[in-house]
């Protein structure tokens, strides 16, 4: 999508130590990547300075307005728009403003279109929002840009950049561990109070998705727990990652004796749910413009509720 931003230069940003700032050393200030620079430098008149399109090698000084114009025309090619009415997208909306925008996934909803799910995922209905319900303020191409991709049966939140400037920004985040990802999740058995999980998680042999616990191949894999309640049979934890790897939750919880109930792949139990009772419960990040500080919460969905969770500790 295109977004315009604009920079008034003062003695916060040029002072007695940095009066030599050029416009492409400020903009690496705010964020703006390698590749968003190249992109800026191929496009006409993206960058202004007091209203004259200038180079990112001109030198600022204190007065100076800054206009950088981010046009982006072209959308993702493999995903086409798939109807959804502006209720139920709005439906999924937990925030959302010019360059971010905030999802509460339903379970069952995969992120990326994949074998079997072409248009039928979060991206084709983003796609669509964006073409056709959102308002006519909304231009240029929409590129889809998950930040933390979930699991098609993981439900929670899903933040998505959306353009340029907030993807390179939210990705430098990702990198420097700076956003914070908390899940809540059921699990058989009573647990203990907390624990940390270091082992280290590999592709299994023969499968194209399944994953396992492996020393000799494994990527190093750490995962924080902590029991927030339980009944006779299940415990409700809330878990922060501290890596990233795929299925490390359900690999982890299941490589301590602890699975997670209705996961098709590693504990298909589907007495009391059906899919893996995993949640993205909590998101922190700083605003990748604003650079506030913010956290979203999505409370546990509705069939968590049938474990009917009753002691808490």
């Amino acid at each position: 999508m295109n977004r315009t931003l604009t920079y008034h230069i003062d003695d916060s940003i040029i002072n007695s130590t940095c009066n030599h700032l050029t416009i492409g050393a400020f903009l690496k200030q705010q964020g703006f990547s390698h590749p968003l620079m190249v992109h800026l430098k191929k496009t006409p008149e993206s960058i202004l300075l007091n209203g004259i399109w200038s180079y990112v090698n001109t030198k600022l000084s204190i007065g100076d307005v800054l206009e950088v114009h981010i046009i982006e025309e072209q959308s993702s090619e493999n995903i086409p728009p798939t109807a959804i009415s502006s209720e139920a997208f709005r439906q999924m909306i937990v925030y959302e403003d010019e360059d971010i925008l905030l999802v509460n996934k339903p379970a069952s909803l995969p992120v990326h279109p994949s074998m079997g799910h072409h248009e039928d995922t979060l991206a084709n209905y983003c796609a669509y929002y964006y073409k056709y319900l959102c308002s006519s303020s909304i231009t240029g191409g929409f590129v889809f840009r998950c930040v933390n991709r979930l699991d098609r049966d993981t439900s929670g939140l899903v933040l998505i950049a959306k353009n340029m400037l907030s993807s390179a920004v939210l990705s430098g985040q990702q990198l420097n561990r700076q956003i914070h990802r908390t899940y809540q999740a059921v699990v058989t058995g009573i647990t203990p109070e907390e624990g940390t999980i270091d082992l280290p998680i590999a592709r299994k042999e023969g499968s194209v998705i399944e994953r396992c616990i492996d020393y000799e191949k494994g990527e190093k894999a750490i995962t924080h727990y902590k029991r927030i309640a339980y009944t006779n049979d299940y415990s409700l934890l809330e878990i922060h990652l501290k890596t990233g790897r795929t299925h490390q939750i359900r690999v982890h919880m299941k490589a301590i004796g602890h699975p997670l109930p209705g996961d098709f792949l590693y504990h298909p139990d589907f007495t009391h749910i059906q899919r893996q009772a995993l949640h993205s419960y909590r998101l922190e990040f700083f605003h990748p413009v604003t650079g506030d500080a913010m956290s979203f919460t999505q409370e546990i969905p509705e069939d968590f509720k049938a474990f009917q969770f009753n002691k808490i500790g």
